[in-house]
């Protein structure tokens, strides 16, 4: 009996609506990879629900990702680079003659079968999503991702975690200066000025009709910026799933106006939008330069982004009753 595809299946499991799986496989046409990477990347289901999922639908074990913080080199050297590039698998953890590797694809019997015959070990295979296999051989084995995988994971995750003692107290601070603002421009400026702790760069673009336009920025220069709004590009992706963005700025027509304002392809980026009434007025853009990767988690620059559209609603209603 054939078996389902990944992303019907995911759709029949309710783990995904029809029209997600719709917007994942056009978002796979654009950038590639697998659907279920294109689906995780969209943000409709979380890492763990989907490596629950995937053991489920293989029938086969689920590695844990904690498993895989901190490998012992001695596991690592169990695999050579060049078998664990070309099968990408991962070792994880060894017992006695039994060795635990994480997979891509747990079912290919004849890469388990070398592996077998190379290290002298049984192989217990174990699924992985493809950020998280390419994320480790490249932190273990220093097999360099390509770009277009590095997206989710970035900085150690653990650190990325932490949250310091006062962060209720500098988001207690933020609301204030948010709730004070008397213009749009103030807006803008505190949004720019608090993402500098998650970001070195960071742009702000209005939206207007089928326009997009430098606003404001931070180490960006976007002075006379304009581009338009349909076409494949990353600006047109976030209106069109009106949800944000986070992975590399692919080498595209629609996207070498900001590439060249970039003066350059970053490994890492987001881009948000900033929703007022339902409507997206602007673009929230952050990176970290063309090198570096940014944070695991964007939480702190999402709830940014969240206290400006309703400050920039506090400035509309504050006018309003002015002109009154």
């Amino acid at each position: 009996m054939a078996i389902m595809r990944l992303g019907e299946a995911m759709v029949k499991g309710s783990l995904i609506t029809r029209d997600q799986l719709t917007q994942a496989l056009e978002r796979q046409v654009i950038f590639g990879g697998r659907i279920g990477t294109n689906i995780l990347e969209l943000g409709f289901i979380t890492e763990g629900d989907m490596i629950s999922f995937l053991s489920t639908y293989l029938k086969v074990p689920a590695v844990k990702t904690s498993d895989l913080n901190d490998i012992d080199a001695e596991v690592i050297a169990s695999i050579s680079s060049e078998l664990a590039e070309k099968y990408k698998v991962l070792p994880f953890k060894k017992d006695r003659n039994r060795l635990h590797v994480a997979m891509l694809d747990p079912r290919e019997i004849a890469s388990i079968d070398e592996m077998r015959f190379l290290t002298g070990n049984d192989i217990i295979a174990y699924i992985i999503t493809d950020l998280r296999m390419y994320y480790c051989l490249e932190k273990y084995y220093d097999i360099k991702r390509d770009l277009r995988y590095i997206s989710v994971f970035g900085k150690d995750e653990s650190a990325a975690e932490k949250k310091p003692d006062d962060v209720k107290e500098q988001v207690l601070k933020v609301k204030e200066q948010f709730a004070g603002v008397r213009d749009r421009e103030e807006v803008i400026g505190i949004l720019l000025n608090e993402t500098k702790s998650q970001a070195s760069r960071a742009a702000v673009f209005l939206v207007k009709g089928n326009v997009i336009n430098g606003w404001k920025s931070r180490n960006i220069p976007i002075d006379r910026f304009e581009v338009p709004a349909d076409g494949l590009s990353i600006f047109s992706e976030v209106l069109n799933r009106k949800s944000y963005y986070r992975g590399p700025l692919l080498k595209m027509p629609g996207n070498e106006p900001l590439i060249e304002r970039l003066n350059g392809t970053p490994q890492d980026c987001c881009m948000m939008p900033i929703h007022i009434r339902d409507k997206i007025v602007g673009l929230l853009y952050v990176d970290n330069g063309k090198t570096a990767v940014l944070d695991a988690g964007l939480g702190y620059i999402n709830s940014l982004v969240v206290m400006a559209a309703i400050s920039f609603e506090l400035v509309i209603l504050r006018k309003k009753l002015i002109d009154l």
